[in-house]
Formats: C-alpha cells, structure tokens, sequence
C-alpha cells in the first residue's frame, strides 16, 4: 500500500484481557531477547481488538525482527530516555480515553487503574521504540530526489494508483477558559480542611475515597504502590520523594489540579503513597469570558484588524499549532492534509458548511481529560476525491519511494545480523519463515 510503512512492527498489545496460557515456554531467544508463548497470545488478542488477523508464524517474524533490532541496539548504544516514554505513553493513553470516553471508563473497562495501565504499557512501550530508533538508524540517510520519484511513479500503472478520498487543511485558534484565583484558593482552602482532619486522625483513605477527584485512586483510599521516578508529572514527585513516612504534604499544584500526598513506605528509589486530588472549578463566567475573548478574535480577523496567524501565534494555548500559524498537523501523516473520514464529528460538523477560507463560529469543545476549551477552525484547502498523482500529492509518492528504499536497506540489514546473532526457534515453530 502507498505510504505504508516499511517494515512496520506489530501493535503495541496492551489492554488484552488476561489470557489462559497453559504452558508459558520460550518460543524462540534472538541475542538475549526471549520471546514467550504469551507474547504470540498477547499479539494475537491485540490484533483481534483491531479487527487484524495474523497467522502466528507472521506474529512470530515481526517479533523476532523487534528483539534482532533491540538486540543490537543495545550493542550500537541506541537508547530511548524514560522521558520519551513517558510522554508516548501519556499520548497512548490520551488516544484510548478519546475512544472510550473517561479515564473512569477506561479503568472500568479493563479493571485497571490508569497508573497500573501505565506500568504495564512501560516496558512494551520502550521496546518499541527502541526497535523503532534503531530501524531509524539504519534507515535514516536514505534519501530520494524528485526526479527519482518521477521515475519511480512512472513505472507503476495508472490504475495501481491509489483514489484519494476528500481532504482538508485546517488551522485552528483555542482559547481555554482561565481558572479565577477565587477557585484556585477553594481548591487549595479545601485541601487543607482535609489535611488538618487527618492531621487530626481521619483516614486518609477514607477522605480519598470521599473527595479525591483522580478517579484512577480515588476507590482505592488514593493509594498508589511502587511508584518510581518517571511515573508521575515532575511537581508531583517533587514533594512525593521529599516526605518522609507518615508525613502528609502541604496542598500543592500540577497541571491536573491540587493535591494533599502521604507517603506510606519509601524502598530507596520506590514509593507507596497515597493522595487526594482537587480540581478547581470552571465556572460559567469564566466560560463566557472565554467565548467572548475568540469571538471577539474571530470578529477582528473577519474585519482584516487581524491575520488568522497572528492571533494563532499570540493568542491560542494550544502549543502544538499555535507557532505554525494555527496549522494542524496529522499525527498519522505528519502532512497538514486530513482525510475528512477520519475527522473527529466536532470538527467535520464545523467545517462542513463553511468555504475554504472562511472561519467556523466559537465552539465549546470538552476535551477526553475533561477540559473544556472554545475553538474556531479555518479551512484552508478543500481536495476533492482524486487518483494519487505527482501534482498533488508528492509527499504521499515521495514517503512511498522512499519507504521502499527503507525496506529494501532494512531486508539488507537483517540478512547481515542474523548470521552474527544467536537464534534460537522452537522446535514447533521451525517451519516458520522467520527474519
């Protein structure tokens, strides 16, 4: 398929429901890296989730390949820091929350909290992305002219081309309602409240359980176990690895709201801990002076005061379009074209009557973690439904091209390591046609 991956690895086989494995014995050992039984389970219940199906010798190469790419990453000292981690699991989650709704029901739906999630999505994670970085690395200065991808498209026939449904550019401009200082000061008013009863022998758990606004601690008394650095936002490991046992915090603040934290046991770099969230209230009138901030940004745009850039650029909280003049860039392209079948409803319903150029009206959209925001779209290009060609669509044959050359170097690659790295493949597995 055109601008598919080159040797793209299996999905990440998180959030299967446990699975009955009789005899969880080694399927085949690449360098040191050991694959179960399990894994071939855990691949195939992901996959399913997905609507994929795969025979398990092709679930056995793709793992193979990740465990050759970490194995030698480890020896080429390609590493992926816990921080990047920590932020790819923070987008996974976001993404699930997106399509099931809450976190609560996330949680309920696989009998998790978030954070337990987080722990076991860690290491499957980071593997990964290190098969991913070293792929990268092997990969990377493979590069291919225009006049190469000329000739390239040339040599496919016009009907191998791929239709090219409907597509958009779009930019955007959010305003995020401003918290009052007032409801700032009651969330942390109301923190101490709770704080002194505990000072004064309430349980913590049982206040947790009351009032805590994290729904991923909250039914278990807030309680936390085995945390370890990189788990949790910095402010919060901040004051949580600064306590001593027994002690509870001051309120303090991170981007979720404001917390009261009792450290319960520390084991050198590893904590127990339990904690109480509050969130300070939005009220109404901090939304209607939201709306009225971007109406009145639309209005100057519309009347040529102002660029939409402009007011992208020193007005909208969203970081990731706001230096790019409002622009929203497709994560599962990296173009700033959006097939309008994969549209989130909100902003197809926003766009869908209005010309390019022209500018929805504010609308109040309640992100996955809750938040509310008011948002205003440009659309900037309408593509109406075409065959793929160089005009307009040269990023898409260019990605082609060179995902080709990248599969090629990596085939390469694999038939040079793997007559240097010990296989091991067992015995009802060795018909497979593996690496």
């Amino acid at each position: 398929m055109l601008g598919a991956v080159a040797l793209s690895l299996l999905a990440l086989p998180l959030f299967a429901q446990p699975i009955p494995v009789q005899v969880d014995g080694v399927v085949s050992q690449v360098g040191k890296e050991i694959i179960l039984s399990s894994d071939i389970a855990m691949q195939r219940e992901a996959l399913a989730r997905e609507g994929q199906t795969l025979t398990d010798c092709e679930m056995l190469r793709e793992l193979m390949l990740e465990k050759l790419l970490i194995h030698h990453a480890a020896i080429d000292s390609v590493i992926v820091a816990e921080d990047e981690v920590d932020e790819n699991i923070d987008r996974r989650i976001e993404q699930l929350v997106g399509q099931i709704g809450t976190e609560q029901r996330l949680e309920e739906y696989y009998k998790k909290s978030i954070l337990e999630i987080k722990q076991e999505m860690r290491p499957l994670m980071k593997n990964q992305m290190t098969a991913q970085r070293m792929q990268m690395t092997i990969t990377e200065t493979l590069d291919v002219t225009p006049k190469e991808v000329e000739d390239a498209v040339a040599m496919i026939p016009l009907d191998s081309l791929p239709l090219i449904g409907t597509e958009v550019s779009l930019a955007q401009i959010i305003v995020e309602p401003k918290v009052s200082a007032q409801a700032n000061q009651d969330a942390i008013d109301r923190l101490n409240q709770l704080r002194d009863r505990i000072l004064g022998g309430s349980s913590f758990a049982t206040m947790a359980i009351l009032y805590s606004e994290d729904p991923g601690s909250n039914r278990n008394g807030g309680e936390y176990k085995a945390i370890k650095r990189g788990i949790f936002v910095k402010e919060f490991e901040a004051v949580a690895f600064n306590l001593r046992p027994g002690e509870v915090s001051a309120p303090f603040k991170t981007e979720y709201g404001y917390h009261i934290v009792q450290l319960q046991t520390k084991r050198g770099e590893e904590l127990d801990l339990r904690h109480i969230l509050i969130k300070p209230k939005v009220e109404q009138e901090d939304l209607d002076a939201a709306k009225n901030t971007l109406d009145s940004l639309r209005s100057a745009i519309l009347s040529g005061a102002l660029s939409f850039e402009y007011v992208a650029e020193k007005h909208s909280t969203d970081e990731e379009s706001r230096l790019n003049g409002g622009v929203m860039m497709n994560p599962m392209t990296t173009d700033v074209r959006w097939n309008v079948e994969n549209l989130d409803r909100g902003v197809f319903y926003a766009i869908e009557k209005i010309d390019v150029g022209q500018i929805s009206e504010a609308a109040l959209v309640r992100l996955p973690d809750g938040h509310e925001i008011f948002r205003v779209l440009q659309l900037r290009e309408r593509i109406a439904p075409h065959r793929a060609n160089l005009t307009q669509d040269f990023s898409l044959l260019k990605n082609y091209v060179q995902n080709q050359r990248r599969q090629a170097k990596m085939l390469e690659w694999v038939a040079e390591r793997k007559n240097e790295t010990y296989v091991f493949i067992a015995a009802n597995y060795k018909d497979c046609p593996v690496l």
